[in-house]
């Protein structure tokens, strides 16, 4: 290794460069790791489906009457659904190596002062992905579903199926888990320089409104979960916008230290 590469890394980098095929074989790689350990996690989580489903279905069931039971009108619907909800939870289980995986495949090419920053930002959207996740089932689930309960007609009995209940929850789970995500974007959105932190603040109006589109595409037709999802993502939005400011600060700060060495 030459001396300018041991007083600077980030020469290293600059100077590796690896051929297109090797790369294809590299994410061919961690591409094969990742399916083999969802396919791992799948066993133990399909194995459990009963309890796994039981756990899942009772934000619902519980402001249903007792004794209610949820209905399969597909003929391998019984199948079907156990199989789709573990392959979820194993691939929801697994995103810390899933984005371990991602960020092995391009840390090579980044300079030490980005590798300095993606470590926090790797932790803490894995952080913020599972924070939405238990803000969906604990606080929004239980609020949308005791709303559908009451203002279900009364000569109607509510029976709901098991293949759509699992479709509906896991848009839900999806769409929470990638809301959680905002202020990673806006942060990155600042490190990077595409925009900044007063041009994020001066498009607001157009976030939230965004915020709420958003909301009504990904969930029900119902005011309750709309503003569940618009809400929470606004004030994320706005918490992302905080901290881009304080990366701007800390680049005004250390680019006069730069300058003067």
């Amino acid at each position: 290794m030459s001396k300018d590469r041991k007083t600077n890394p980030d020469a290293a980098v600059d100077d590796y460069e690896q051929p297109f095929l090797d790369h294809l074989i590299e994410l061919r790689t961690r591409i094969l790791r990742s399916l083999g350990l969802v396919a791992l996690l799948f066993i133990p989580f399909y194995y459990y489906s009963t309890p796994l489903f039981e756990w899942v279905a009772a934000p619902l069931l519980s402001v249903l009457p007792e004794g209610t039971k949820m209905i399969a009108t597909q003929v391998a619907s019984p199948f079907l659904v156990p199989f789709k909800l573990s392959a979820y939870c194993a691939l929801f289980l697994g995103v810390p190596f899933l984005l371990h995986q991602l960020w092995g495949f391009i840390a090579p090419g980044l300079y030490r002062h980005e590798k300095k920053f993606a470590y926090p930002l790797l932790f803490s959207s894995i952080v913020l992905f599972y924070c939405g996740l238990i803000f969906a089932y604990y606080l929004v689930f239980p609020l949308v579903f005791e709303f559908f309960y009451k203002v279900a007609p009364s000569v109607a009995e509510v029976t709901p199926d098991i293949t759509y209940y699992l479709d509906f929850i896991m848009k839900m789970f999806l769409a929470f888990g990638l809301a959680f995500e905002i202020p990673v974007a806006t942060f990155l959105l600042a490190w990077t320089g595409i925009s900044t932190a007063d041009s994020m603040a001066k498009k607001r109006p157009y976030v939230i409104i965004g915020c709420f589109v958003v909301g009504m595409l990904m969930t029900p037709p119902d005011v309750v979960s709309q503003l569940l999802l618009a809400i929470p993502t606004w004030l994320l939005f706005e918490f992302g916008v905080i901290m881009a400011r304080f990366v701007e600060k800390r680049d005004s700060k250390e680019e006069p230290e730069k300058s003067n060495l």
